[in-house]
């Protein structure tokens, strides 16, 4: 089969010839039609995170396609349904965090001493074909094309849980900070349920872009923000920590701010003249909350309520895909056919 993979860190990502996967017991097969590429992809074989240790490195999270085989003792999935696979597959059953026994999460990824992960320990979704476990794959819905549930399995999947754990109310106005490849999803996510929505984004060309997405108020920055009555929610979208603990002067009393992202080199810090103790404010974290989360998303898409904004590219391209969004100049999630 032919899959896009990176010789080495910070080298040029190349279509190859490597084996066909084979499904083990509890596993299936998938024939990867479209698989979303992340800026953690990039992250992963750049050098600024470590190189994953997979032989060849074939990284990819967001893959959707169908099922061409199942494994031993599978029994959920069938030859030809329609699935997407997300980055943890599961935990490693004896550490102290899985001892816990919380049902398998992003919160497994991080914490589990040896965790299963599409694209991290195990190959992951930019080739033709992928094994993973069929408990960590999801139902695709009919009215989807592969194409537009890729990039809901990572980015859709994360935004959507961080709106889910902030937990607005039917008064709350939300804000979202970034309006980017999670930020564009978070904002339809928003206002698909009906909540005053502000996009916060210094960059201008996408003022209008986001105000087409359904932001009722577009502003540059937290004192923005706070300029025209701040907000109750804060879904933080972009990569900078700096702009989100910046954003706090926007967020009201007894608000929540929620991290959604990686910032791979920034810290959050809150600013000790804001008297952060006498807001009655949350700080919280979210990543992928639960594949029941992520059943709704693609529901939501699947009625367009919710549309993901992408750029599609031929395998034959990936290196050209990769530096794009390696730039910054995808608007606003890359998806690979395969």
């Amino acid at each position: 089969m032919l899959a896009s993979v990176c010789p080495a860190a910070g080298q040029t990502w190349e279509l190859t010839e490597v084996p066909k996967p084979v499904p083990g017991p509890g596993e299936v097969l998938i024939r990867v039609h479209a698989s979303g590429l992340c800026r953690n992809d990039v992250w992963l074989t750049d050098g600024t995170y470590p190189f994953p240790p997979i032989e060849p490195a074939i990284v990819g999270h967001e893959p959707a396609g169908e099922v061409a085989e199942v494994g031993l003792g599978v029994t959920a999935r069938k030859v030809g349904d329609r699935v997407g696979a997300t980055w943890i597959q599961s935990g490693c059953g004896s550490c102290d965090h899985c001892r816990l026994n919380l049902p398998v999460t992003g919160i497994t990824g991080m914490n589990c001493d040896n965790p299963e992960m599409t694209g991290l320990t195990r190959a992951g979704g930019h080739a033709e074909y992928l094994v993973v476990p069929a408990s960590s794959t999801v139902l695709l819905p009919d009215e989807l094309p592969y194409e537009m549930a890729a990039p809901l399995l990572c980015a859709g999947y994360t935004s959507w849980s961080a709106l889910r754990a902030a937990n607005p109310q039917p008064h709350e106005r939300v804000a979202v900070l970034g309006i980017g490849g999670l930020g564009h999803l978070a904002l339809q996510f928003s206002k698909a349920c009906g909540f005053e929505t502000v996009a916060v984004t210094r960059t201008p060309d996408k003022h209008e872009v986001a105000r087409e997405l359904g932001a009722d108020h577009v502003v540059s920055d937290g004192e923005a923000l706070a300029g025209i009555g701040g907000a109750d929610v804060v879904v933080v979208a972009g990569t900078s920590y700096e702009a989100a603990a910046e954003c706090l002067a926007g967020l009201r009393v007894n608000g929540r701010m929620v991290l959604a992202t990686i910032d791979p080199s920034g810290s959050f810090t809150i600013d000790p003249s804001r008297q952060f103790f006498a807001m009655g404010q949350s700080i919280l974290g979210a990543t992928h909350n639960g594949l029941p989360y992520l059943v709704e998303a693609l529901d939501l898409a699947a009625r367009g309520a919710v549309t993901p904004h992408i750029e599609v590219f031929a395998k034959e391209e990936i290196a050209e895909a990769v530096d794009r969004v390696a730039a910054g100049e995808v608007r606003f999630r890359a998806v690979v056919t395969y």
